[in-house]
């Protein structure tokens, strides 16, 4: 019984330290929500123009599918989706739709290949500030080789969750092809 409340006090005295040592660290990337950390790392591509000039390029299709919504326009940065690694501030692919004429910033889409992942030393398939990639198998739709990859919902409401795939509030309605409309 004795050993059964040293046990209990020492969790107790670990649980009760851990916030203090957040605050005092100013509570750093991981207080902040996943979506919060996008919404910092991708406002500036809110205009397409900015996510191209720093090395973002239209993958040439609006992604809808079997599900309700679709995932909109992905603009991939080549470099990041091959170096096997993942960060909250460098998403492999931003997501746009088009609405109105206008491009508009939907969110993210991070994406690593199976294969880079494993060669970078990790055995468990990738998580990101809590949340767990998911695997898409190949042959997939996509023409890629097997890839972990996860939605972050950042600039537009996905009713069914931040970090589900497709988004009800989404359409490819209006996309016909590249254009030369941009902004927002």
């Amino acid at each position: 019984m004795k050993r059964r409340r040293v046990l209990i006090a020492g969790i107790l005295v670990v649980g009760a330290a851990l916030p203090a040592a957040a605050l005092a660290s100013g509570g750093g990337e991981h207080t902040r929500t996943l979506v919060e950390q996008v919404q910092d790392a991708t406002r500036g591509f809110r205009d397409v123009d900015a996510a191209m000039a720093a090395g973002y390029a239209s993958a040439g299709s609006c992604v809808s599918g079997p599900e309700e919504g679709a995932m909109g326009i992905h603009y991939a940065n080549v470099g990041l989706v091959g170096d096997g690694a993942l960060a909250a501030d460098t998403p492999e692919l931003l997501v746009y739709e088009l609405r109105n004429g206008r491009l508009r910033l939907l969110g993210v889409e991070y994406l690593v290949l199976v294969d880079d992942w494993v060669a970078a030393g990790n055995a468990n398939p990738p998580v990101l500030v809590g949340q767990q990639f998911q695997l898409v198998n190949s042959p997939n739709r996509y023409g890629l080789p097997a890839f972990y990859e996860l939605h972050v919902w950042a600039w537009r409401e996905n009713p069914h969750g931040a970090f589900v795939d497709w988004n009800p509030n989404v359409s490819c309605v209006e996309y016909t092809g590249e254009h030369a409309s941009s902004g927002n």
